[in-house]
């Protein structure tokens, strides 16, 4: 095939297939992570992103229940062990059993973000570390969200704004956008940091590097489900 037709291909598939462009290039960012940390996904710093950056602490998990949207393959609430239900959602579960997870202690729900498949206000806790921009239908996610929060409970929310769309992050997500979680949710913190040039999202977190106005960051917030 010549090199012309074939960068046609691409931009040409990103077209008329996104979700399946979005599937593939996910899967292969983890196989290649799986592959560089010889075949075992770490997990042990995820506890500082769902405790200490969100002002939080091991203890308000005791006995709560639990969803991560868009959890990932690493066994994103492994430490999360006080808690009565840790579950992580994500479509791509079958694709990473491959990756391990089924030694993971939490549970793991094959389904998307808007089609979320436990009852209204089922959670203490929905969260979703830098994956809001992952999502194949956004407006239908956060109803889910809102769905399945119970009353006075916690949304905790990571997420880069402002950029680009590639493959695997489709949606450009604005600080408008996440004013759509009023009124059932209330913001009780958030701050901005700024997006590494290594796209590190969860090191520049928790490093808290400073964000650069007319920039592409990262938003971080934590919501109340109110009422």
């Amino acid at each position: 095939m010549p090199n012309s037709a074939r960068s046609l291909i691409g931009p040409l598939l990103q077209t008329v297939f996104p979700s399946m462009m979005k599937r593939r290039a996910e899967l292969k960012y983890w196989h290649e992570r799986h592959s560089a940390e010889n075949q075992i996904l770490s997990n042990t710093h995820y506890e500082p992103l769902y405790t200490s950056a969100f002002e939080l602490d091991r203890s308000a998990y005791s006995g709560k229940r639990v969803l991560d949207i868009g959890c990932g393959p690493r066994g994103s609430l492994e430490w999360a062990d006080v808690a009565a239900q840790r579950v992580g959602l994500d479509p791509l579960v079958p694709d990473y059993r491959k990756l391990g997870i089924d030694r993971h202690k939490m549970e793991y729900c094959a389904a998307p973000s808007h089609k979320i498949p436990f009852p209204d206000g089922h959670f203490d806790f929905v969260t979703c570390l830098n994956a809001l921009d992952h999502v194949d239908d956004l407006e239908g996610t956060v109803e889910e969200i809102k769905r399945v929060t119970k009353a006075s409970g916690f949304f905790l929310l990571s997420v880069e704004i402002d950029h680009p769309p590639t493959p695997a992050e489709p949606i450009t997500i604005t600080r408008d956008q996440l004013r759509t979680f009023a009124p059932q949710f209330e913001v009780v913190h958030e701050e901005l940091f700024g997006t590494p040039e290594d796209h590190n999202l969860h090191a520049a977190i928790l490093s808290k590097r400073p964000y650069v106005p007319n920039h592409p960051g990262i938003y971080v917030g934590k919501m109340r489900r109110v009422g």
